[in-house]
């Protein structure tokens, strides 16, 4: 949007310094911004984030509302992210137009474990078929989540002071979250701080058991700073996040230490010609592994350095009446170094550290055009072409050493004597089109090509002996993993539409249906090289990243209808959402990893005034189609309601709610398995599936002064 003018011109040396970093600055206006519809799977009518009524401090999981996005059970702030079946790194997830990547072999520091739900202010989830420049090195869709916009004085005003605070506190594990905003700004200047703590204990499960190793701890603090002129913006956000643990109920091992440092800048600018928008960021992490409760004990430190960093710039120019055209150019970097420390007077973690990424990059530099184009009426269309390439490498890397470490030594000196760079080209395609029928009835419908390179560890993970396999894989199974220097490259082609059904005034009823189909050509799946076993004989797997032809097809739909508006009962509606996801391998059928059953959610919402309330159940089939190369667990059926009402003043909101009211026992079909509570009762039978959260009582409070 055009800023108001009050300062003629920024200084001009840092204008013209940040135009020459080639940023790009990402606003959270392009979720709605004039494309196609079939761009944004997101909900239009959804309020914004902060206006939500908060049960979780974890980002995936308050996400998950969104229909299309189910996320992998991991640490408690730290859930990983699906969309129809594809996970984690197939989805490309923006932090304010930032792009961080997991440093660390279990993902416990995944991109959206850095980012507390008190401090988003819009978020989007654009499922499948997504627009070339809102993707990129991603199969899945994208996540979207901006903060709030900087405040300025207006109207005469000399200073504008704002201040928020608000917190919540979930009963089942004792959970608190807060956080305190504060700015103060002129009609050209902004400046502003947000600190946030997220805490909690072990949950419960529906029959009063604990859920082991589902604890947490995590800080974050934000400064943000703004500066605006003649048609022009300038934004610098600086952050530092301190994770002290977090706890890991599928994972061998807890995360003990997380620390983060970041600044993102962004710089925007409207020309005669159309809209110039630049961004550059950086991050650096520094994170551990190992084992701070009772549920799990050892000695094996496990260290990782990570670094983001990167650039891009966007070019929007309307050509004509009909047509927009977008340029872009972006580039990152990641850079790796996992290593794990000796144990002194360890037999077999000894008595060298094991260097299992050693100095890794990975270098990504895009280009991408789409034209936007509104025909007449009735008709529009959206078509990109993008194209990434993608190099990778490692260092040479070591094993523990000695004799107890053969097949790692072995490995180390094979994988050393390899090729270890690789270079990926990857062609995007989009094509998108709207139809609108009538006033009641419009079609979406599309057709994207979409490629994603290897991560680092997928490619560089080394280690052949059992206790090293294990220490990677961000799956929850308690298998093990080892890479392959020669994966390619996965390329999904997806073709979807979407039927939209509404009354005129598109105010009383909608509803949607969406089916979809993506095959995916070298999928990054695994093969069975071996396998171990636990205590007692529970066998687990020794698996190898490897490329296998997929597919995934499925449906979702979703409704919304007005049921009552009147001067009693105010304004009451139901809403809903039903989703159903197969996955399988093409050349023998078998089932995918961690496919989401079928679901159906709904809603029965009522406002009156100041009061809101709602009533929400959730169905879920019984997980019967597993993955039995990773000993996947089935999970049966379950139906959860919950309740919520809220009050909102002038400049304060108070939320109330009970979750699982009826305090069901449910297993989570993307729970993986209990490792953490099978370990603590002495390795005893099969490594069972991951209990849900038993009933909570929830409590929200925020105020704006």
């Amino acid at each position: 949007m055009k800023q108001s003018v009050r300062m003629k011109h920024l200084p001009y040396a840092v204008a013209v310094a940040l135009g020459a970093m080639s940023c790009n600055s990402l606003h959270a206006e392009e979720a709605t911004v004039k494309l196609p519809e079939v761009v944004v799977d997101a909900k239009k009518d959804s309020e914004p984030v902060r206006a939500r009524p908060l049960n979780s401090a974890d980002m995936a999981e308050v996400l998950a509302a969104e229909g299309s996005l189910q996320f992998y059970q991991s640490g408690g702030v730290s859930a990983l992210p699906v969309i129809r079946g594809l996970n984690d790194d197939r989805i490309k997830i923006l932090v304010d137009g930032a792009e961080v990547t997991a440093a660390c072999g279990n993902h416990m520091n995944s991109p959206l474990s850095y980012v507390s739900s008190a401090t988003v202010a819009n978020a989007s989830v654009l499922a499948g078929i997504t627009p070339v420049s809102q993707g990129g090195d991603s199969i899945a869709g994208t996540i979207l989540l901006t903060s709030p916009a900087p405040v300025f004085a207006e109207n005469g005003e000399t200073l504008v002071t704002q201040s928020r605070f608000s917190s919540l506190y979930r009963s089942n594990n004792n959970a608190f979250s807060t956080a305190l905003s504060a700015s103060v700004a002129n009609d050209s200047m902004s400046l502003g701080f947000t600190g946030t703590i997220d805490r909690a204990g072990s949950y419960e499960d529906g029959r009063g058991n604990k859920v082991r190793s589902t604890q947490f701890d995590r800080r974050t603090q934000t400064v943000n700073f703004a500066a605006r002129g003649e048609d022009q913006l300038l934004t610098v956000k600086l952050t530092h996040q301190d994770v002290p643990f977090q706890g890991y109920v599928n994972q061998y091992m807890d995360l003990i230490n997380n620390q983060s440092d970041a600044i993102n800048i962004g710089y925007s600018r409207q020309f005669a010609w159309g809209d110039l928008d630049t961004r550059i960021y950086w991050q650096n992490v520094n994170h551990e592994m190992g084992f701070f409760s009772t549920e799990k004990t050892g000695t094996m430190p496990m260290k990782t350095k990570g670094e983001d960093m990167g650039y891009s710039v966007k070019a929007t120019v309307p050509l004509d009446a009909i047509h927009t055209l977008r340029i872009g150019n972006e580039a990152h970097r990641q850079k790796l170094d996992d290593f794990w420390p000796a144990v002194p007077g360890s037999m077999m973690m000894g008595p060298q550290t094991y260097v299992n990424i050693n100095n890794g990059r990975r270098d990504r530099v895009a280009v991408y055009a789409e034209v936007a184009s509104n025909w007449s009426k009735q008709w529009s269309t959206l078509l990109g072409l993008r194209e990434d390439v993608v190099h990778t490498s490692t260092g040479e890397v070591q094993s523990y050493g000695g004799m107890m470490n053969a097949t790692d030594n072995a490995a180390a000196q094979a994988f050393n004597a390899g090729d270890r760079s690789r270079t990926d080209q990857n062609i995007d395609v989009t094509a998108m089109a709207t139809y609108i029928a009538s006033n009641t009835t419009s079609v979406d419908f599309g057709y994207a090509r979409k490629n994603r390179a290897p991560s680092l560890y997928e490619r560089y993970s080394w280690g052949r002996g059992t206790m090293a396999m294990t220490m990677i894989g961000w799956f929850g199974d308690a298998n093990g993993y080892v890479g392959d220097p020669d994966l390619k490259p996965e390329t999904a082609n997806t073709i979807s539409a979407t039927l939209n059904l509404h009354d005129a005034a598109q105010a009383q009823w909608e509803v949607k249906l969406t089916p979809y189909y993506t095959y995916v050509q070298d999928y990054i799946g695994v093969n069975r090289i071996g396998t171990f076993n636990l205590a007692s004989g529970v066998p687990r797997a020794l698996l190898q990243f490897q490329n296998q032809d997929a597919q995934f097809y499925g449906v979702e739909a979703a409704f919304k209808r007005s049921l009552w508006d009147n001067a009693r009962f105010g304004q009451g509606r139901v809403s809903g959402s039903l989703g159903w996801t197969r996955g399988e391998r093409v050349s023998n059928g078998d089932d995918l990893y961690h496919i989401m059953p079928l679901q159906f959610k709904a809603s029965l919402e009522q406002r009156s005034g100041a009061w809101s309330n709602a009533i929400d159940l959730q169905l879920v089939d019984s997980k019967t189609e597993v993955d039995s190369v990773r000993f996947e667990s089935r999970t049966a059926g379950y139906t959860l309601v919950s309740l919520r009402t809220g009050y909102q003043w002038k400049k304060a909101r108070l939320d109330l709610g009970v979750t699982n009211l009826f305090d069901r026992f449910y297993y989570l079909p993307l729970g993986g398995a209990d490792y953490a509570n099978w370990n603590a009762k002495g390795g005893q039978g099969a490594i069972g599936p991951v209990a849900g959260m038993g009933r909570s009582i929830n409590v929200g409070l925020s105020v704006d002064f």
